[in-house]
Formats: C-alpha cells, sequence, structure tokens
C-alpha cells in the first residue's frame, strides 16, 4: 500500500466507525492575476496555472476519502485578468462558496475579506506578506503558504549551523525586493548573525553578457564575509550573482541556497510520490504556490472528514485546535497557529539538486512546538483577532 493510500485508509477507518452523512463540499479559488514583470531572464516562466494545479491534485485527494463517506468535493477556480474586477468576482464567488482560496496580493486579499459575508473562511496560497499573519491580521483568514518571515528564519537556522555568521547582502531596487531584505535583517538579528555590507543592485544591462564584468565590481567592496544574500524577490538578477562573485562565497536567499515552501528536489517522507502524482496531472513540477493549494484543500478535507460537517466555523475552531494534524509528506504534521491562523509546515531549504536541510534544525526547540522557532511567535505577534 502506497503511503497515500495508507494515509486516506487510516483516515477513513478513524471516521467510518463514528458514522457519515452525505455532504457537499464546494469549495472556490479565487485569483487575481499579477500584472506582467520585466525581467532579465525567462529561464523560469511561471505556470499559467501555478497554485490551480496543486488545488485540483488535493480536489482528487479529498473525492477519494469522500467516496467511501459520501462526501463530495467540488471545485470552482475564477481567475481574473490584473485589469479586471476582482472584487465583482469575489462578490459572485461568495454567493455560492463559503469555503475560498484567494491567490492573489495582501491589498487584494484583505479588501476581499473584509467585505465578505459572515461566516466566510478563507485561504491564504498566494501571498508571503508578513503583515497578514501579524498587524494585519484577520479572524476567517488561514495562511496555508509561509511568510517571507518563516522563510527567512529556516535560512538562517541553516547558515547559523553551519557556522556561516557573517553576510553581505544585496538588495534588489523594488518595494518588494525591499521588503525581502528588511524581513532577511530582522531574521539576522533574531538569530545573531550579522550582515557586515550592503550594495544595491541598480544595473539594468543584459546580464548574459556583462555579469561576469558587473557582479565582480559590485562585490569587491565588501568586507570579510561568509556568505552573500540576495533580497531579490522576483528572481530577477539573483541568478548572475552565483561564481562571479569577487571572492569566491556561497550564495543565498533568492538563488543558491535557498529557504522555500517546497521544491521539486523534496524526496524524502512519500514526498517522491505527491511530486509524481502532481506531474502525471499537469506535466510540470510542483511548486510552492501548488503545495499551498494542495495543503489548504487537504485541509479542508481533513477537517470535513473528521467533524462530519461543513458550517465554516466549526471548521475553523477544529483547524486551530491541538486535535488538528495534516500529513504534508514533510516528515512532520502540519497544523496551525491558532493566534494567527498560520500553517505550521517545515520548510526544505535545498539547492538546485538536492535538499540541504529541513528546518527547524535540531537545536532549534520550542516550549510548544519547534515549527513556532520559525517566522512570527505568539509573544512577537500583533494579531488581536483571533482572541490569544
Amino acid at each position: 500500500m502506497t503511503s497515500m493510500a495508507a494515509m486516506l485508509a487510516a483516515t477513513i477507518g478513524a471516521t467510518w466507525a463514528t458514522g457519515a452523512a452525505a455532504l457537499d463540499v464546494s469549495i472556490g479559488y479565487l485569483r487575481f492575476e499579477r500584472p506582467p514583470h520585466a525581467v532579465l531572464s525567462n529561464l523560469d516562466p511561471i505556470p499559467e496555472r501555478r497554485g490551480i494545479e496543486g488545488a485540483e491534485l488535493a480536489l482528487g485527494d479529498n473525492r477519494t476519502t469522500g467516496k467511501f463517506l459520501g462526501h463530495d468535493y467540488g471545485l470552482e477556480v475564477i481567475s481574473v485578468p490584473f485589469d479586471g474586477d476582482i472584487f465583482a468576482a469575489a462578490r459572485a464567488m461568495e454567493a455560492d462558496h463559503d469555503l475560498i482560496l484567494l491567490d492573489m496580493a495582501a491589498k487584494d486579499m484583505l479588501a476581499i475579506v473584509d467585505a465578505a459575508p459572515a461566516g466566510t473562511l478563507f485561504f491564504n496560497v498566494g501571498s508571503r506578506d508578513p503583515a497578514l499573519r501579524d498587524s494585519a491580521c484577520r479572524a476567517q483568514l488561514l495562511h496555508a503558504i509561509p511568510s517571507l518571515a518563516i522563510e527567512a528564519d529556516a535560512l538562517m537556522q541553516v547558515l547559523l549551523a553551519k557556522g556561516w555568521n557573517k553576510l553581505a547582502m544585496i538588495e534588489g531596487p523594488t518595494p518588494q525586493d525591499k521588503a525581502l531584505a528588511e524581513t532577511y535583517r530582522k531574521s539576522v538579528q533574531k538569530f545573531g548573525l550579522k550582515i557586515v555590507s550592503e550594495a544595491s543592485w541598480s544595473f539594468d544591462t543584459d546580464l548574459r553578457r556583462a555579469a561576469s564584468r558587473e557582479v565582480p565590481l559590485l562585490t569587491q567592496a565588501f568586507k570579510p564575509h561568509d556568505v552573500v544574500l540576495i533580497a531579490d524577490a522576483h528572481g530577477d538578477f539573483a541568478r548572475y550573482i552565483e561564481h562571479n562573485t569577487w571572492q569566491p562565497r556561497p550564495v543565498a536567499g533568492a538563488s543558491g541556497l535557498e529557504a522555500v515552501a517546497w521544491a521539486p528536489v523534496v524526496e524524502q517522507w512519500g514526498a517522491a510520490q505527491l511530486q509524481s502524482r502532481f506531474e502525471h496531472l499537469s506535466g510540470r513540477e510542483m511548486t510552492p504556490e501548488d503545495y499551498a493549494a494542495w495543503a489548504a484543500m487537504r485541509t479542508i478535507g481533513e477537517a470535513v472528514t473528521r467533524l462530519g460537517q461543513t458550517d465554516p466555523a466549526e471548521l475553523r475552531d477544529y483547524i486551530l485546535s491541538d486535535a488538528f494534524e495534516l500529513a504534508g509528506f514533510q516528515g512532520r504534521p502540519l497544523s496551525y497557529r491558532h493566534w494567527n491562523g498560520q500553517m505550521r509546515q517545515p520548510i526544505p531549504v535545498v539547492n538546485a539538486h538536492a535538499q540541504v536541510a529541513s528546518a527547524p534544525l535540531d537545536g532549534f526547540e520550542h516550549a510548544r512546538n519547534p515549527l513556532d522557532t520559525l517566522g512570527i511567535d505568539l509573544a512577537e505577534s500583533r494579531c488581536s483577532a483571533f482572541g490569544d
């Protein structure tokens, strides 16, 4: 029996004994397409149905369980062009769905959640903005995608464990780059590392021809350092830094050593099976956004299976409780933080060809859950919407 089949069989067996009522579980996926962003390389195009296909894979998983219990799952996808009316689309979706996945920028997500009918439960599968888990949190918005702070903390744990304590950072020119750089600074301070030098990326030349000339000049003035940390939110220039620095140093952040929610090189704990099933469905590799959408759908499926009902308030309470666990093919059960709705998950730290580590690392302990060493902890949280 495969690991997925074993997991589903265990879930079904646990629930079957309590009896099951027929249920229709209708879930919405609302995406606001981002405007195109010009980058220096087209080697990594964004899949057209990124995220959506992760939700579709989980839909099949939910249906596998549901057919034994009389639970029928459905998924409606609305993808709004970047110049379209996302709020009209949200109103249309909310008329038929009270369980909705949101894939869009934080400001649009907040506007939709704030205007939604009472009782609607949303899952963020597209925004890593730390503020959504902090001062801008909303009680009816849970987060299946990790924040920038979680990913930064995972990376800093690995750098600290390797003794790479001195960092030189290159910050990109966009507002998103600057937000990422600030997140890195906070994480560096949290774990006691040090940024010894900083540089701003301002080149708009064709780096396919000029990287070997421009990058050494940019990095020549760096003080002695162990790693070059790259704050490049769009994956624009980062690929041209490695092997072009003035001093031979590893790179991390947006290239080289990266902390991500999911990557094709994750293979342990049954992950290879999930990767294979996704590739069979979509014809491509699974991205972090696909994994987040898969996890959100499976969260709903697991909660419905355990509770035998679809009421959003009841599902939310259960998902945020200590009783909820989700098998996520990452070696530890996934759960949700009751104070801000963030899904707890291990964070793979990877390079292009292999998984280097899974954070949190051994030695980074926590009184409640080692996964809470990543990102905003309860004592640091400014989120008051959850009542904790």
